[in-house]
C-alpha cells in the first residue's frame, strides 16, 4: 500500500498531491488507535473528528445554479404569480359598458378641413339568444370557439400560442375565447395593449362566474361587428339577406359566422375578388359543424354558397361620400394604420388628401361628358359605369376620386375595383421596360421610338427559338406593314407590341409594371407576350399611380389617401412614404415623349382640350367592356374609365350602343372627360412643359430581312455603339384646338380622336385619328389567338 495520502473516495491521488484542507502533520485517514479512543488523562471525553468542508466551486461550475437556487427561484416565481393573480382578481372589477356600445361617428375631411362625410349611424338591434336558430349558434361556435361550452373563460394555452406565433412572424393569431372577445367588445376596446389584455383576462374570469354561457354568447352575438355597418347578428341578417335572424338558413348563418373573421374582406358583393377566400372560410365553418356533430354530412353536402344581397347603405353616404369613406377605410386597413374592428369603434377624425375643388371638377366632368348623355330609354345606357382617379406626381396624393353615380345605388367603387381589363393603356409599360432594360429586337436592333417593327395583322410572335404560337390580330384585321414604335403607339398596333413584349422578355415587362405601381397580385398579369395587350385587371387607381410614376420621371412612391388621423386629440401614427427610382429617368421620359405624340396626333387627340402639354394613352377592354384614357401633365396624372356592367346581375357588358354611339372608345368619352377635368383642376396654375431627358434614337431602324428573322435563327447582333441618351427639353407650347386630319372626323358619332375613321367605328384612322383602320377604326385590346397561358 502506498504511503501517499488517499482521496476521500479512496482513490489514490497523483504523486506529489498534498491535501489543502488538513494540517501538514495530520495523520493519514484510517481507524483511530486504541489510545485515542480512551479518555484523556484529565478525564475529558475525546474530541470527535470535525466534518470535512465542502470544496469551493471554481471555474465554469460557479455559473450553474444549485438545485437549492433553482427550487427557490421557482417557488419565488410561483408566489409572485399567485400573489399577482389574487391582487388582479381583487383589484379588477367588471366595468360598465364601454363607449363602443354607443359608438361615435368617424368624421372624414377634405384636405382643407371641409367635412366629406360622417358614418355615425350605428346599425344595431339587440335580441335574445332564443331568437337565434340553434344551427346559427353552432355555426358561430364552429367559426370562433368550438369548445366554448366546456372550456374555462380564458384559454391560457391558446393565448401563449397566439403570442408566440405573432412574435415568430407567423402573423397575428387569435387566442381569445368567445368570453374574452365579448369582454373586449362590450367592456373594454380593441386596443392592442398589455394593460387591456390583463384587464380582459381578469374580467373574463369574473364574468364567467357571474353569467351563464348562454348569457355570454348572447352578449357576444349582439356586440360583434359583421361589416356593412352592422353591429350584432340581427343587424347582419338584415344587412346581408334582408331578413330577421330567425329566418336565416344554416348556409346563410355559416356565412354570417364567417364574416366575424374578416367582416368587409369577406363581403363578396363589395369585394368580388375575395370570393374564393370567403367561400373557403364558409366551408371551414360547415366542416367544423360536421366534425362537432352539429350538422349531418348529407345535409352539409347539399349546401351551396348563399350569395348575399346588394348593399343598402345609409343615405348619409349617398353620392360620392360612400365611395370615399369605403376607399379610406380600405386604405387604413390595407396599410396597417387601423384594423377594421378598431375603426368600427368610431371616434376617429380622418383628414384625406382629396381636394374639394378638384373633386367637384371631376364629378362635373363625368356628368357633362358621360352621364348627361345617357338615356333611360336606351337599354345599353343602363350598363354605363364610370371610374376616375387623379394623383399629384410630386407627392403621390390622391386629389380626386370618382367611384360611381351614387353609393346608395351603385355600391362597388369603380375607381378601386380590380376586375376590368386595362386594354392598351398597358402598352406604355412595355416600351418603358424596353428602354429600362436596354432591350433589342430579335435581330439585335435597339428598341427606340423610331425602331421599325412589322405591323402585319396576325403576325406570329417570334421568340429566340422561333415561332411562339401567338399571333394577335389587329382591330378589323388591318395590316400596317413596316411601322415605327412611335407610330405603332399612336395607332396601338397589337402585332407590334406583342412582339416587343417578347423581345424585352415578358417577365421583365411584368416586373416593370410592378415597379411603376401595378400590384404584383393583379389578375392576369401573366408573363407572356399577351401581357402587352392589357389583359391584366388593375384598378383605375392602380393605373393612375403607375402613370404618375412616369410623370415623376420614373420615381415611384405608393399613393397617399390619408394625411392625418386623430382620436381624442391624439395622433395616430401614419407610415412614411418611401420614394425610389423605379425605372431610369431616360426610360420614363422617353415613354412620355411617345405618349405626347398619342395626344398630339394619335388616338388621344381629345385630351388636347385640356389646353395643357399632355401625354396619354387610350385603351379598350376585350369585347368593348371598358374604355380607358390614362394621361398626365407634368403636375397631374389622371385616369378615366367607362365600364359596362349589368345593374341586375353584376355581369360585365359590352358598351356597344351606349351614349348613342356605335361603340365607346378611350379617345371618346374617357379622353373628353379627362380633358375637361384636367383643364378645370389646373385652371389656377400656370401651364408647365415637360422637361424630358430622352433616349437618343438609333440610326439602325431598317426592318430586318426575312432571313434574319427566320424561325430558329434569332439573328442577334451587337447593337451599334452610338451615344445612348441626349437630354432634351420639350419646346414650350400650348396646344391648339384639336385638329382634323384627312380621313378622320371629329363628330360625336365617330368619336373624337379615339374613333376617327371615316365611319367612326373605333380607335383609329390612318393619320392619327385613333387605333385603327380606314373602315371601322382600330380598337386596341387582346384580340386574335390568345397564348395558352394568358387565361386559366
Amino acid at each position: 500500500m502506498s504511503d501517499e495520502p488517499q482521496q476521500q473516495n479512496g482513490d489514490a491521488d497523483p504523486p506529489g498531491w498534498a491535501p489543502r484542507d488538513l494540517p501538514a502533520d495530520a495523520a493519514a485517514p484510517g481507524p483511530a488507535p486504541e489510545g485515542d479512543r480512551a479518555e484523556a488523562a484529565d478525564g475529558t471525553a475525546p474530541k470527535k473528528p470535525g466534518k470535512a468542508k465542502r470544496p469551493k466551486r471554481t471555474g465554469w461550475r460557479r455559473l450553474i445554479p444549485t438545485w437549492r437556487m433553482v427550487l427557490g427561484g421557482v417557488l419565488l416565481i410561483a408566489l409572485i404569480l399567485i400573489g399577482g393573480f389574487i391582487a388582479g382578481y381583487q383589484l379588477v372589477d367588471i366595468p360598465a359598458a364601454n363607449a363602443s356600445a354607443t359608438a361615435q361617428s368617424n368624421v372624414y375631411l377634405y384636405a382643407d378641413g371641409t367635412v366629406i362625410a360622417r358614418d355615425g349611424d350605428v346599425n344595431r338591434e339587440n335580441i335574445k339568444l332564443a331568437q337565434v336558430p340553434r344551427t346559427v349558434q353552432h355555426a358561430v361556435l364552429a367559426a370562433e370557439d368550438r369548445d366554448f361550452y366546456s372550456e374555462r373563460a380564458v384559454d391560457v394555452k391558446a393565448m401563449f400560442r397566439a403570442g408566440w406565433n405573432t412574435l415568430t412572424g407567423k402573423g397575428k393569431q387569435g387566442g381569445s375565447t368567445i368570453t374574452q372577445q365579448y369582454v373586449k367588445n362590450y367592456y373594454l376596446g380593441q386596443e392592442q395593449t398589455v394593460v387591456r389584455k390583463i384587464k380582459e383576462f381578469f374580467i373574463s374570469i369574473k364574468l364567467n362566474r357571474e353569467q351563464s354561457k348562454d348569457q355570454i354568447l348572447e352578449g357576444y352575438l349582439n356586440t360583434s361587428y359583421f361589416g356593412r355597418n352592422a353591429y350584432g347578428i340581427q343587424a347582419a341578417a338584415q344587412a346581408y339577406y334582408g331578413k330577421d335572424i330567425g329566418d336565416v338558413t344554416t348556409a346563410q348563418g355559416a356565412y354570417l359566422a364567417s364574416l366575424l373573421n374578416a367582416p368587409s374582406a369577406y363581403d363578396v358583393v363589395a369585394h368580388p375578388e375575395n370570393k374564393a377566400a370567403a367561400v373557403a372560410r364558409w366551408n371551414y365553418v360547415l366542416d367544423g359543424m360536421v366534425k362537432e356533430k352539429w350538422l349531418g354530412p348529407a345535409e352539409r353536402a347539399a349546401m351551396t354558397f348563399p350569395v348575399p344581397g346588394p348593399v343598402k347603405p345609409a343615405n348619409s353616404l349617398s353620392g360620392q361620400r360612400g365611395y370615399i369613406v369605403k376607399a379610406v377605410e380600405d386604405y387604413l386597413v390595407g396599410n396597417d394604420i387601423l384594423d377594421e374592428k378598431t375603426l368600427a369603434t368610431r371616434g376617429y377624425r380622418i383628414t384625406t388628401t382629396l381636394q374639394k375643388k378638384k373633386q367637384d371638377a371631376l364629378i362635373e366632368a363625368v356628368e357633362d361628358k358621360v352621364m348627361s348623355k345617357t338615356d333611360d330609354d336606351r337599354a345599353p345606357d343602363r350598363n354605363v359605369r364610370v371610374g376616375g382617379a387623379s394623383i399629384d406626381p410630386a407627392d403621390g396624393h390622391v386629389v380626386a376620386m370618382y367611384g360611381g353615380i351614387d353609393y346608395t345605388r351603385q355600391y362597388v367603387n369603380n375607381a378601386t375595383r380590380r376586375d376590368y381589363q386595362v386594354g392598351s393603356t398597358f402598352k406604355p409599360f412595355v416600351f418603358t421596360s424596353a428602354v429600362a432594360n436596354d432591350s433589342t429586337t430579335q435581330d439585335g436592333r435597339r428598341i427606340t421610338p423610331s425602331t421599325i417593327y412589322d405591323g402585319t395583322n396576325k403576325r406570329m410572335v417570334e421568340g429566340p427559338d422561333g415561332p411562339t404560337g401567338y399571333d394577335p390580330a389587329n382591330e378589323d384585321d388591318r395590316s400596317y406593314g413596316p411601322i415605327t414604335v412611335s407610330t405603332a403607339t399612336d395607332k396601338s398596333v397589337n402585332a407590334v407590341y406583342a412582339q416587343m413584349a417578347e423581345d424585352v422578355g415578358p417577365e421583365k415587362v411584368r416586373q416593370t409594371a410592378i415597379d411603376l405601381g401595378i400590384p404584383k397580385d393583379t389578375s392576369d398579369l401573366t408573363p407572356t407576350p399577351s401581357i402587352a395587350l392589357g389583359v391584366a385587371t388593375a384598378s383605375v387607381l392602380d393605373m393612375t399611380e403607375a402613370y404618375a410614376t412616369l410623370a415623376a420621371h420614373g420615381k415611384h412612391g405608393a399613393h397617399v389617401l390619408v394625411s392625418k388621423v386623430t382620436k381624442d386629440g391624439e395622433n395616430v401614427t401614419l407610415p412614411d412614404r418611401t420614394v425610389k427610382q423605379a425605372v431610369s429617368r431616360e426610360a420614363a421620359d422617353t415613354t412620355t415623349s411617345i405618349l405626347q405624340s398619342v395626344v398630339e396626333g394619335g388616338t388621344g387627340t381629345a385630351a388636347r382640350g385640356a389646353g395643357r402639354p399632355a401625354a396619354g394613352k387610350t385603351g379598350t377592354a376585350e369585347e368593348d367592356r371598358a374604355a380607358w384614357f390614362a394621361g398626365y401633365t407634368p403636375d397631374l396624372a389622371t385616369v378615366i374609365a367607362v365600364m359596362g356592367q349589368d345593374p341586375d346581375t353584376g355581369a360585365q357588358k359590352s358598351l356597344y350602343g351606349a351614349l348613342g354611339l356605335p361603340r365607346i372608345n378611350g379617345g371618346g368619352a374617357p379622353a373628353e372627360t379627362w380633358a375637361q377635368y384636367t383643364g378645370a383642376a389646373l385652371k389656377a396654375t400656370p401651364a408647365q412643359d415637360f422637361d424630358l431627358d430622352v433616349e437618343e434614337d438609333t440610326g439602325d431602324t431598317a426592318l430586318p430581312t426575312a432571313e434574319s428573322t427566320a424561325p430558329g435563327d434569332t439573328g442577334r447582333r451587337t447593337p451599334s455603339a452610338t451615344p445612348r441618351r441626349t437630354p432634351r427639353t420639350t419646346p414650350s407650347r400650348t396646344p391648339s384646338a384639336p385638329r382634323t386630319t384627312p380621313g378622320t372626323t371629329d363628330n360625336p358619332a365617330g368619336g373624337t380622336g379615339d374613333g376617327g375613321a371615316d365611319t367612326g367605328g373605333g380607335d383609329g384612322g390612318d393619320t392619327g385619328g385613333g387605333d385603327g383602320g380606314d373602315i371601322g377604326g382600330f380598337l386596341e385590346g387582346p384580340r386574335g389567338t390568345r397564348a395558352p397561358s394568358t387565361r386559366p
